[in-house]
């Protein structure tokens, strides 16, 4: 198997709309504005050298999201299909938008991982990500729409 990383762009959508749809309860992160075609056309606009996608022989196996306000950095829709995984990809996704991230001057970067998504939080604290008990995360909906 040859697996590919490489900077995410726009054509890609299509391919990584259907991974993050197929996989049960990844879903429920997605939000119909932001991560439409034209949400994730304007992060990428953004964002253009921090999010990446993971290839096996031409099909998308996996991606992240990672951008920064100029101050921190943050992952978004780390993914790699249950097919792939265990053979690091995640860690080489993960290291290689963090090397992005860095590479912006960005020193520092968080994330929100599902409380009841286990495998996920293990393999983020398996990856040096710690909690944060200290800190309550908050949100507003700005635009009701975005559901």
């Amino acid at each position: 198997m040859n697996v590919t990383i490489r900077l995410l762009t726009l054509t890609d959508y299509p391919a990584l709309f259907a991974l993050w749809s197929s996989l049960p309860g990844f879903n429920r992160g997605l939000r119909s504005i932001d991560d439409s075609q034209e949400g994730v056309a304007k992060f990428l606009q953004r964002n253009p050298t921090t999010c990446f996608i993971a290839e096996a022989d031409g099909q998308t196996i996996g991606g992240i999201l990672a951008g920064h306000d100029g101050r921190r950095g943050y992952i978004y829709h780390a993914l790699v299909h249950p097919d792939f995984q265990g053979k690091g990809i995640g860690k080489l996704l993960a290291n290689t938008a963090c090397d992005a991230l860095k590479a912006e001057g960005i020193t520092k970067a968080g994330m929100l991982v599902f409380a009841s998504n286990e495998q996920g939080n293990t393999f983020w604290e398996s990856q040096g990500w710690q909690t944060r008990p200290d800190l309550v995360y908050r949100n507003k909906t700005l635009n009701e729409e975005n559901l």
